[in-house]
């Protein structure tokens, strides 16, 4: 059996008005992982990533460095367990 993980995390640095939220939902529709994405008014990008625990792990290693635009400075887990999600959705940013 298979270990679920879900992560809430927020990415800092030049992550908004790159595309990065919507290479967030695209890899992750592509590795089969559920949750969201939403840009924060801090100019910090948040996201919640459930799936197979290597797989969330590698979407976070990922993360760090984001589509060719993106420059990561910090990728920071919130917390680990946070809900059951369907499917990957971009929220409005809060």
């Amino acid at each position: 059996m298979t270990a679920i993980r879900t992560v809430h995390a927020r990415v800092e640095g030049r992550v908004q008005g790159v595309g990065y939220r919507a290479w967030v939902a695209s890899m992750a529709r592509t590795m089969g992982l559920i949750g969201w994405v939403r840009n924060r008014r801090d100019s910090s990008v948040e996201l919640v990533i459930q799936g197979p625990a290597e797989d969330v792990g590698e979407m976070l290693r990922r993360c760090e460095t984001g589509p060719p635009d993106a420059r990561v400075s910090k990728v920071e887990i919130l917390g680990e367990g946070s809900g059951v999600h369907e499917g990957f959705e971009v929220l409005p940013t809060i």
